[in-house]
């Protein structure tokens, strides 16, 4: 099957632009609902650091190094880089008798403006907590060290990112075909829109042991502490938020997004396939409030549906819709 047409941008009286994708909503029985191909292959990106956060817990490093709900909502993150997230993977790091040296992720300047315009005007380079996988990379760190592994935890081969693999395989219910690098250099597994929704059902309807236990951790970290998986501004914690908690929804790059609904049992996936980010925040708006899990009016939805897109002078410019048939 095709992609189908999701999102479209209309200017004046013309539809200007349209994005098609893949989208896949799953129960612990299966599919409940799909749209384009539930067999299409794509990388989650960061849509699945929930997953690969799970050997974090499920080895017991976690306990043995006290993390708390707010540092596991970190492990989850693709953080805007802010001073709370950047002084909390630092504090975290030390906390291991670690230091940011030991990150593997590369650094980049951060997409919040308060600490990147403290940066540019300090003439401070960015460093390694500022990326936005920092958490992820800390929560790597942590079972580095109770695994007792080699400093390079992010290659393919290593106890780290086997258990990595181990554990999404499991979840998804595939073996993977491959994996690319990611853009914070850990290996990124492969596996079908499908898999990925059928994996955040079982982060919805978790089983009664240790994994389960460690998925409804997770869960239950991401809803809690919404900002500190993104950020000020940004879908996932203006989402969270507007949802008062009920559900964690999770975006990644190339314009993939999945959601947790633990008070239904269900997970949602889905990829639009130009990589556009704004349509892949508009699909997740228009599939959770088609479950009724958010109210399309929240001015958090309608920032990314049905909302005017203004331009520089604050005059309406247009808008992005719904294509006919999704997600009905």
């Amino acid at each position: 099957m095709t992609p189908i047409p999701m999102i479209e941008l209309w200017r004046g009286d013309m539809r200007e632009s349209l994005h098609a994708g893949h989208a896949v909503i799953c129960d612990s029985r299966g599919v409940v609902a799909a749209w384009g191909d539930p067999d299409a292959v794509i990388y989650p990106r960061s849509a699945c650091k929930m997953i690969q956060a799970l050997p974090l817990i499920e080895s017991g490093a976690a306990d043995a190094a006290g993390l708390t709900d707010r540092q596991l909502a970190l492990a989850c993150a693709s953080h805007s880089g802010a001073g709370v997230h950047v002084e909390a993977v630092g504090a975290w790091l030390e906390g291991l008798g670690l230091a940011e040296a030991d990150l593997r992720c590369g650094s980049h300047m951060p997409g919040d403006p308060a600490e990147n315009r403290r940066l540019t005007c300090s003439d401070h380079a960015p460093c390694q907590l500022h990326n936005n996988c920092s958490g992820k990379h800390a929560g790597f760190l942590t079972l580095n060290r109770h695994l007792g592994g080699d400093a390079d935890y992010i290659e393919p081969d290593h106890p780290v990112q086997l258990a990595v693999r181990a554990a999404f395989e499991e979840v998804t219910g595939e073996t993977s075909p491959g994996f690319g690098i990611d853009g914070c250099s850990a290996p990124n597994w492969a596996c079908t829109v499908g898999g990925l929704a059928r994996a955040m059902a079982r982060f919805a309807n978790p089983a009664p042991d240790r994994r389960g236990q460690a998925m409804r951790r997770l869960t239950d970290a991401m809803r809690g502490h919404p900002l500190m998986v993104a950020g000020e501004g940004r879908a996932c914690t203006e989402l969270m938020r507007a949802m008062g908690g009920t559900v964690a929804i999770k975006t990644g790059a190339e314009a993939v997004f999945v959601a947790i609904l633990p008070e239904r049992g269900l997970g949602i996936a889905l990829k639009i396939t130009d990589g556009a980010t704004r349509a892949s925040e508009a699909a997740i708006v228009a599939l959770l409030s088609h479950l009724g899990a958010l109210a399309g009016d929240d001015p958090a939805a309608r920032a990314r549906l049905g909302g005017q897109i203004v331009n520089c002078r604050g005059r309406a410019t247009g808008e992005l819709r719904l294509s006919a048939g999704f997600p009905a």
